[in-house]
């Protein structure tokens, strides 16, 4: 009897064993996650703070139009989102480092090393794609905005930061800050909404419309910049850097983007298509 008692006290707790076992597990997923979905945790991240704004707004997300204009033939748009004051339009950056830049320069930098475009040159690029569909759209009813995560440091003009410019940058967790207090702004200055209900729904509408979700034609647009990033001549890009995955040779471009985020790749080169699962 005795014996019976001392084996029992002595055998490990199943349970226990099961809720410790559960918990790595858990703590495995996690760090997966975050290293290999971060792209998609930033979007997601935007997503909930577009959630946050007035119920009478209405937002679309990673729109492809037709734009002439653009080598791809294709303008992608992050995100659109219709108030009764103004369209936002918000071009999302996912670096990490200091950003320098000035509105009216070609190019920015991070970490004061490595090129970059300038991204209101770019979301201009997506406004005007837009406003080749809705072509009763005036500038002054639009506002350009761009953001970057907290991962990055901001070193830019002063009045990009100041709400009464329509060209503004922001960090993501405070992009539904800035919105609402772009419309408060207007709405003190007395200004009347410039869109109604049927306004809104009418231009959310005829975007979702133009939205191009055919899988082949979004490929098509992917190629073209890949085609444009991996086949430039090695004299012109100054790069010998291959991709790590497939070894492609890359451009001097990707190059310097894969080292400007050298947290995210390890200190490795990716081409474009490879970033994507990284």
């Amino acid at each position: 009897m005795l014996q019976k008692l001392l084996e029992k006290l002595s055998a490990p707790k199943k349970s226990n064993i099961k809720s410790e076992n559960s918990k790595v597990k858990s703590n495995k997923r996690s760090t997966n996650i975050t290293s290999t979905r971060i792209g998609e945790l930033g979007e997601y991240k935007i997503n909930i703070q577009l959630d946050q704004l007035p119920k009478s707004s209405r937002y679309l997300s990673d729109v492809l139009l037709r734009n002439p204009k653009a080598i791809s033939g294709y303008s992608q748009i992050d995100h659109i989102i219709f108030t009764s004051w103004a369209i936002f339009v918000v071009e999302t950056k996912n670096y990490a480092g200091t950003i320098y830049g000035d509105r009216n320069r070609d190019k920015w930098s991070v970490n004061g090393r490595f090129p970059m475009k300038n991204p209101f040159h770019q979301n201009f690029g997506h406004i005007q794609a837009m406003k080749l569909i809705l072509s009763d759209i005036k500038d002054s009813n639009i506002v350009s905005m761009v953001s970057f995560t907290r991962r990055c440091t901001l070193k830019v003009n002063e009045d990009l930061r100041k709400i009464q410019s329509n060209d503004l940058i922001v960090y993501d967790t405070e992009l539904s800050e800035y919105i609402n207090r772009k419309m408060n702004m207007l709405r003190v200055q007395g200004e009347f909404p410039r869109f109604s209900n049927e306004d809104i729904l009418s231009m959310h509408r005829i975007l979702s419309e133009n939205n191009i979700t055919d899988p082949k034609q979004r490929q098509e647009h992917i190629d073209s910049l890949n085609k444009k990033d991996k086949f430039v001549p090695a004299v012109e890009t100054g790069s010998n850097a291959k991709c790590f995955k497939c070894d492609i040779k890359v451009s001097k471009k990707v190059e310097d983007y894969c080292k400007a985020n050298h947290k995210r790749f390890n200190g490795k080169v990716f081409c474009f298509e490879h970033q994507k699962s990284k």
